[in-house]
């Protein structure tokens, strides 16, 4: 199973990557992919895989990024308010590439805002990807607060990624969530 997901995940990340890049459109990987990445760079045996790629943009690049889209393969479509790129003629949404915006609540009750870009760049089978800093991507998993990002939560927090200068970076309502997950586990 874990080999097949990476292929995968690293076939369309290449590809979205590449597609983004020549377009000269910034972007950081973000969600359970960026987990997984900030978790290898501790121990590759608790990843966690996911099925899905989350990447956060700038809405200002959203045109470009559709007309450019069928160029490189990938089709965009906005579904149940959601939106992403599909490759190739993929139609399930859970396998596209999703678009969540800089600067911007992901659903109108989240208390905090997606951050801004500023990606840091980590390497992926070869492949310079930027991804989220750690600090930004705890602080989306703990204002999401869904049941796979309280999994991802423990995941980070169980190789040591969610350390006591992150922590205390975070606004009390995300310490208090922060507190809850590692009480509950």
């Amino acid at each position: 199973m874990f080999e097949s997901w990476i292929y995968a995940h690293i076939s369309i990340l290449r590809k979205v990557v590449d597609f983004l890049s020549s377009e000269t459109i910034p972007y950081a990987l973000i969600g359970g992919s960026a987990v997984a990445l900030h978790v290898a760079t501790k121990d590759r045996d608790e990843i966690i895989p996911t099925q899905d790629l989350d990447l956060i943009v700038n809405r200002s690049d959203l045109q470009k990024i559709n007309d450019s889209a069928p160029k490189h393969g990938f089709k965009f479509r906005n579904a149940a308010g959601m939106d992403m790129l599909l490759f190739g003629g993929e139609t399930k949404a859970i396998k596209g590439v999703h678009l969540v915006f800089s600067g911007e609540k992901v659903r109108p009750s989240y208390i905090m805002t997606a951050p801004h870009i500023h990606p840091d760049h980590m390497a992926v089978e070869g492949l310079a990807v930027a991804v989220i800093p750690l600090p930004d991507l705890v602080t989306m998993k703990l204002t999401s607060n869904r049941d796979k990002d309280r999994v991802h939560i423990r995941n980070m927090d169980s190789v040591g990624l969610i350390t006591p200068d992150i922590e205390a970076h975070l606004p009390t309502v995300l310490k208090d969530r922060l507190k809850n997950i590692r009480e509950t586990e």
